[in-house]
């Protein structure tokens, strides 16, 4: 079972290794919103949203703090060349915090990739979605938690 709504944002801690910069739980919270996905190499779902993703991360750069997980599935996917490659291939350019032991992903009670978790300011869960599709949601959610009634 994924983490709860209103549950606090878990420790960012654990991560094998980080790209693009590392971040704690103490840099997202209190400043702005933040949005962390989980990802895998080895996932086709999170490899087609991730143009989307990056469009968010983008658009919203100034109101919300984006944080990808590599969630690895299987051996293949603890290469960490690899995932540094499929990275730079779609554009993943926030922080990305490499979760080969599961420390995070067991902290979020996390099952899927693609997963998004949306947590305010203040690092209280408020939005959890699994899978493919739901950008629309996701951005209505997002939307939500800044406080735009109508920004899409």
């Amino acid at each position: 079972m994924a983490l709860k709504l209103r549950s606090e944002m878990p420790e960012i801690t654990g991560a094998t290794t980080w790209y693009n910069g590392e971040v704690s739980k103490e840099d997202l919270i209190g400043d702005k919103p933040t949005l962390i996905h989980f990802w895998s190499v080895s996932c086709g779902l999170c490899k087609e949203a991730m143009p989307n993703v990056n469009e968010f991360r983008d658009e919203y750069k100034d109101d919300l703090n984006v944080i990808a997980v590599h969630m690895p599935r299987s051996e293949k996917d603890l290469d960490l060349d690899q995932i540094k490659e499929v990275a730079d291939e779609h554009g993943i350019t926030q922080p990305i915090f490499v979760d080969n032991e599961h420390k995070l992903t067991d902290a979020f009670e996390n099952e899927y990739v693609p997963a998004y978790y949306v947590f305010d300011k203040d690092g209280t869960l408020r939005h959890f979605q699994a899978g493919g599709g739901g950008m629309k949601m996701l951005t209505k959610r997002v939307n939500r938690v800044l406080g735009n009634n109508e920004k899409k």
